[in-house]
């Protein structure tokens, strides 16, 4: 029988589907139970409208093998995998939506420039390193997710504060504490890329803004003495 997480995990996909960010079935969303050691994730290939609860698929964080069905997981489990173990995430979300993946082809972080990233995004989303050749034709995926994590950790980047990441040459992947504010944090991820790229077309030489401003705005809506919306 399908469990609460299979039913939630469902219906977070549902609602990917249906809000613009994916097509075909590209994208997947993950959700954790830690105290249970597993994730929960869609299967590889199958239509979101023939999705139901019980295809979801249950994978152990421990060792990565699926434990409760005949279906394979989504090919970026891996990567997923990875994230979970490095980060405090909650839920894992990775599309294809269209401006946020054309700055992960063009190797682009995505720059805060104003008020509306920074109520979301701590500074700019980075973009990762091109991955080498070994790392794409050995355990890709899996690499895929070490890359991430090396970025953050290299750079000094926290993932709360950034919850999301452009893979160069690939796509965005974005997580939040529940699988519904992955979600939310996808959808702004690709709304302040198109602003971006807007902005570079706009004004090429446009500043941005300075840092108190950013604090201001992403602490009033962050962390222990957030106000925003209380």
């Amino acid at each position: 029988m399908p469990s609460t997480l299979h039913d939630l995990v469902h219906r977070a996909n549902m609602e990917l589907a249906s809000s613009g960010l994916v097509m075909g079935t590209f994208g997947n969303l993950s959700a954790v139970d830690r105290d249970a050691g597993l994730f929960v994730i869609k299967p590889s290939g199958v239509p979101y409208n023939q999705l139901t609860p019980a295809h979801m698929v249950a994978v152990s964080l421990a060792t990565g093998e699926v434990l409760d069905s005949d279906l394979r997981p989504s090919s970026d489990t891996p990567t997923h995998l990875e994230l979970y173990r490095a980060f405090g995430c909650g839920a894992i979300v990775h599309t294809h939506s269209e401006f946020a993946t054309m700055f992960a082809q063009t190797r682009t972080p995505i720059r805060c420039m104003g008020t509306t990233h920074a109520d979301y995004f701590r500074g700019d989303v980075p973009v990762t390193r091109p991955m080498t050749r070994n790392e794409v034709q050995t355990r890709y995926e899996a690499n895929t997710g070490h890359v991430i994590v090396e970025r953050f950790r290299d750079s000094g980047l926290s993932p709360d504060d950034i919850p999301a990441v452009l893979v160069a040459n690939h796509g965005p992947f974005a997580w939040g504490p529940d699988a519904f504010k992955a979600i939310e944090n996808a959808r702004v991820l690709e709304y302040v890329a198109r602003l971006d790229w807007r902005a570079r077309v706009m004004a090429p030489d446009a500043s941005a803004p300075d840092p108190w401003l950013v604090e201001k705005h992403y602490l009033r809506k962050h962390g222990p003495k957030a106000y925003y919306g209380q």
